[in-house]
This record gives C-alpha cells, structure tokens and sequence, in this order.
C-alpha cells in the first residue's frame, strides 16, 4: 500500500491482490480490537487513576455503515472499560467482549452464537494477543503501527494508523469489496 496522501480506498481495492479483495467480499461479521485499533493505542490516566480512551469518528461513522449495509460487527478486547462499552453502544455493536485475555475462546462462542463461520468473519488486530483469531478468519488485517509478527500474517494492512482511521479504511475497503459502496453513500449525495 502507498503512503500517498491522495492514495485512495479505490486505489488501494486495484492494488490489493484479488484474493484479499474475494476474502473481504466475504466478511459477514466484522470484528474490531480495540486498542491500537479503534484508539491509537496510548492510555490516558486522570489524577484519580481513571482511564481515558480517544476513539475517531470516522471509525465510528465507518462500523455505522457497514451495518446499514448488513454487516454485523463485534469487539473483542483484553481490556475491561466502561468507555468502550459506551462507545459500543453508541455504535450499536451487537456484540462486545471485554477482558478476553483468551482471544480464540471468545471467537468460538461468537462464532457459536452468531451461527457464522470463521471465513465469514474479519477481525482487525495489533498485537500478537490477537493472531488466535487472525489466523482462523477469512479476513486478517491489522495496521502500521501493529506488532511486525501481526502484520506478516494478515491479509490487508491499512495505509492508516490505529486510531486515525484504520477501521474507516477497512469499512470502506469491504463495502468496495461486497460492491456495496455507494448504496452507503447514496444517502449523503442525494
């Protein structure tokens, strides 16, 4: 993938070989890690010791549309928050696991309860907590900034930073993918 600046989604869908691009036409449920993915990763402490997360609204706006567009989605983090359980709802995120510290457990019984299979599923990860589930997807990605153990093993790395929309990136590289692109944007050119 470029680092070009005008280096667009469409740019990147011709450049991605044609079967990353079969895999995510695939992706019936797509699932997101949270830190280093739908954050840049950092953890901010108040003086009380609370934690504090900054998420992209255009990650946000990008899960938005890949369920208008019949794509459910899920989080699965090894962290517990209640600022992600806000943000998930805010989403509407069916599904959301927190304080998974065995990654591939809780993708079993995603997968048990959703019905799906896991070539039906992308799951976008960081670090190496995450190649359980990276490796039984049909879809694998992860970002630049993931662990280089992570990013030799996916399908797709996003020209995006973690936290600086990535997920929009991958949202909108499976929307192109599944030719479900501008029915999602229809509604904002009328």
């Amino acid at each position: 993938m470029s680092s070009n600046p005008s280096h667009t989604i469409t740019d990147a869908l011709h450049e991605a070989s044609e079967q990353t691009a079969a895999r995510a036409a695939r992706v019936r449920l797509m699932i997101f890690d949270v830190d280093g993915i739908l954050t840049d990763g950092s953890l901010h402490f108040s003086a009380d010791g609370e934690v504090m997360k900054t998420f992209n609204v255009l990650d946000g706006h990008g899960i938005k549309l890949l369920q208008q567009a019949g794509i459910a989605t899920a989080i699965i983090s090894a962290r517990q928050s209640p600022i992600v359980l806000k943000r998930a709802t805010d989403l509407g995120v069916q599904h959301v696991f927190q304080d998974a510290h065995d990654k591939r457990t809780i993708f079993e019984a995603l997968l048990g309860k959703t019905g799906m299979t896991a070539d039906e599923c992308g799951f976008v990860g960081d670090d190496v907590i995450d190649l359980p589930i990276l490796s039984r997807v049909g879809f694998a990605a992860s970002v630049p900034n993931g662990h280089a153990e992570v990013r030799k093993r996916v399908h797709y790395v996003t020209t995006a930073q973690g936290g600086r929309g990535a997920a929009r990136e991958l949202c909108d590289f499976i929307l192109h993918a599944q030719n479900k692109y501008e029915a999602a944007l229809a509604p904002y050119l009328a």
